[in-house]
């Protein structure tokens, strides 16, 4: 009995040490679970069981206890019995972390979708794909590379890879429990959907990102343009640390209009001195973007009817904070085959099927290097120029999300090739994966 009673007192001890270490981070790891479990659940349609078991079965955010109502479309979560969060969703808003002050039952406006109407194939249309062999596609080796890419589930944790080669899919291949109809979670790839919205919308006429300025009446940061926005050159101060309560968390889980952190900083350094990655930035970047519309309503349907539905990109979805605003530092979700598209995009330098959707040179702009990155970003899209991955072509550049999320655009190869999953660097080895499948073509 003394042995148990000592087992026992041991336990309340370790456990009791964990609540207080990690105290101030239960509202983030419940808001995280909480949020993560709604979304997987309600926008991706998965089951609850996979998304506890896979997604949130990592450290600190495994403690959390979950549970949801499929009717009311909500999740909650919990740690030790402490700092419950609460996620609700909404059609054609996706799911929102919310706090006490939020009211669920008020009405909130939605995107208004269009569905692209007609009878062409991949990537043009949704009606199947063209049935055509390249002479100088090595379709073994190709197999062989995307095998590769799902071994060793444990480590790597590979979900969905596609492969599209002059803008025809030429392979994919889904993991268990996905399709290719599964929406997934861009996390940071979303950054690059934000910045090409500014790419249509200087095509357009509507603004200039070397020459506007949204900080004009404040003197210390009225240097500051739209171009060191895109370029995570702004200047302030900003801490990206996910294993934290730092800037990142605090506005991803606990904030309720994610828009206005990042320009509330302070100037550590004057535009273009220093490089320094914020998804804070990306989401002022949404703020911005709003100011843009006369009304809300036009805001929220622009990224849709300019791009998204435009491309026949129907099962993305950008999610919005309870403030209405997008989340594009990390919310976007789509199919892989919509992932591709969107690389194709680019591929095609904005030319959608004869359409112009934004200026060809945008390409030069997104991928020319920034200062102080070592050669690994652009404009919101991350370069191979300084051969980060040594045995791939130089002129890739990519969007690129949390555990492993990829959008891969290689000109000089036409290829577009995307890789989701929960692994990255070094437990997926990108470079070795890609520079497989590029030999595949000859």
């Amino acid at each position: 009995m003394k042995t148990i009673k000592r087992i026992l007192l041991v336990l309340l001890v370790v456990v009791g040490a964990v609540i207080w270490y990690n105290y101030s981070k239960l509202n983030i790891i419940s808001g995280y679970a909480s949020k993560n479990l709604a979304s997987s659940m309600f926008v991706a349609e998965r089951t609850a069981q996979s998304i506890t078991t896979h997604d949130n079965n990592v450290p600190l955010v495994k403690l959390a206890d979950e549970h949801y109502d499929p009717n009311q479309k909500t999740a909650f979560a919990k740690v030790f019995g402490l700092m419950e969060r609460q996620t609700i969703c909404r059609e054609g808003l996706g799911c929102v972390l919310i706090n006490d002050d939020f009211d669920p039952s008020k009405s909130a406006l939605k995107p208004r979708r269009t569905k692209l109407q007609n009878e062409l194939p991949f990537p043009y249309g949704n009606h199947g794909m063209y049935d055509t062999v390249f002479p100088n596609v090595n379709y073994d080796q190709l197999k062989n590379a995307i095998e590769g890419a799902f071994e060793n589930y444990d480590l790597q944790k590979t979900r969905t890879v596609l492969v599209a080669y002059k803008g025809q899919l030429i392979a994919e291949r889904y993991g268990d429990g996905f399709s290719a109809d599964t929406p997934i979670l861009g996390w940071s790839m979303t950054k690059s959907i934000l910045a090409t919205l500014y790419g249509i919308l200087e095509y357009q006429g509507k603004l200039s990102v070397q020459d506007f300025h949204p900080l004009k009446d404040e003197a210390t940061k009225s240097k500051i343009t739209l171009n060191h926005l895109l370029r995570m050159q702004s200047g302030l101060a900003w801490n990206e640390d996910y294993t934290s309560i730092s800037d990142v968390t605090e506005m991803l889980f606990l904030d309720a209009d994610m828009t206005v952190k990042q320009p509330q900083q302070p100037v550590i350094a004057d535009p273009t001195e220093i490089w320094n990655y914020s998804s804070g930035t990306s989401n002022w970047l949404s703020g911005i973007l709003k100011e843009q519309f006369k009304t809300t309503q036009d805001y929220l349907d622009f990224p849709y009817a300019a791009l998204i539905d435009k491309t026949g990109m129907h099962s993305m979805l950008i999610e919005t904070d309870m403030n209405g605003n997008f989340v594009g530092s990390s919310y976007g979700w789509a199919t892989t085959r919509d992932w591709a598209k969107f690389g194709i995009l680019h591929l095609n330098k904005g030319n959608w099927n004869g359409e112009q959707l934004f200026d060809p040179n945008w390409i030069d702009y997104i991928t020319r290097p920034t200062a102080h990155s070592n050669g690994t970003y652009g404009a919101h899209w991350w370069l191979n120029a300084q051969g980060k991955y040594p045995d791939v072509p130089r002129d890739l550049y990519s969007a690129n999300g949390f555990q492993g999320q990829y959008v891969f655009v290689i000109p000089s190869k036409n290829l577009v090739i995307v890789r989701t999953g929960l692994g990255e660097e070094p437990d997926f080895d990108a470079n070795g994966f890609l520079s497989e499948v590029v030999a595949a073509i000859q």
